[in-house]
């Protein structure tokens, strides 16, 4: 994958506060164990708050977690050229920072042609833990975006992880990641999330339908954004094999797969984010469409 000549980093909706220190000491554990396969990506690409303890989430908020957000680090992204960040070799902080603001790019052009206004979101690179709107977010939850402060919080260690443990390397299995979880600071957007809430409030039973809805839609809107930015200026270009990588990503993160590595049995009513089947077919239908009309996962079969 390649962002077209030229295209440099741009800092306006980014803040890195890595290194910047946290009040506590040491890394949050989720759910009581270290950060590990497991516990890392049983909280993937979570929609909404993933730090409420409800499904998928590890309840990080503990006594004398609290405090002021952490200074941020110096840094010295700015200036620097977008494709600094690919190939084997590239400084995976540049990456994740241009593949967010494409995807904002994109997302911003796909509102604009609907005559509908898109409020940016910001991205938050951290070490270890921070202080989010949704509570103390730890790295062990993975990325995940928090709709109370909009934004989309990231530890870059966890694409470390996503290479070594889940078995999905590559730089555009990265940016599926980060567009993921813009899809849903887009349904945030459009009110998804908030007639979501109400639904599941109105009908608690749903919960878990309901939400794997929602993870299927944000991997079509992945999808979608990686389509219409190699068509747009200033796009990405994505190289032979950049599409497996996503696809190969989105199978291993399948609820029903993460049950086996567990050494769980399979099932399908306990699933948040949907099957290593229905997380590819979503994410290969944005891709192949462009549309974000095609990724209602609402109103038709998953």
């Amino acid at each position: 994958m390649e962002f077209e000549e030229g295209t440099g980093v741009d800092l306006g909706n980014v803040s890195d506060v890595r290194g910047g220190g946290f009040p506590g000491g040491g890394l949050v554990a989720g759910g009581g164990g270290a950060l590990g396969l497991i516990g890392l990506v049983i909280a993937l690409l979570l929609g909404g708050n993933p730090l409420s303890g409800g499904p998928g989430g590890f309840g990080v908020q503990e006594p004398g977690f609290g405090g002021p957000a952490a200074s941020p680090a110096s840094s010295d992204l700015a200036g620097q050229s977008c494709n600094a960040g690919t190939g084997p070799n590239g400084r995976i902080d540049v990456f994740a920072t241009c593949a967010f603001n494409d995807a904002q790019r994109i997302w911003a052009q796909i509102f604009s042609e609907a005559g509908r206004r898109y409020t940016p979101a910001t991205l938050v690179l951290y070490t270890g833990r921070t202080q989010t709107g949704c509570g103390v977010g730890s790295s062990a939850a993975g990325p995940f975006y928090c709709p109370a402060d909009q934004r989309v919080y990231l530890d870059l260690s966890f694409f470390d992880e996503l290479r070594r443990s889940l078995g999905a390397p590559g730089d555009f299995a990265q940016a599926y990641v980060i567009a993921h979880e813009v899809g849903h600071h887009v349904q945030n957007v459009l009110g998804t999330n908030e007639q979501v809430a109400n639904a599941t409030r109105k009908k608690p039973s749903q919960e878990n339908e309901l939400s794997v809805r929602v993870e299927l839609q944000a991997d079509c809107y992945s999808g979608v954004w990686a389509n219409v930015s190699q068509r747009a200026e200033r796009g990405i270009r994505l190289d032979e094999g950049d599409a497996a990588e996503a696809v190969r990503a989105s199978g291993q993160i399948g609820d029903d797969r993460l049950q086996r590595s567990a050494g769980q049995r399979v099932n399908p009513e306990s699933f948040t984010h949907g099957s290593a089947e229905q997380r590819t077919r979503w994410l290969n239908r944005g891709l192949e469409a462009g549309d974000p009309a095609r990724c209602d996962t609402f109103r038709t079969d998953i």
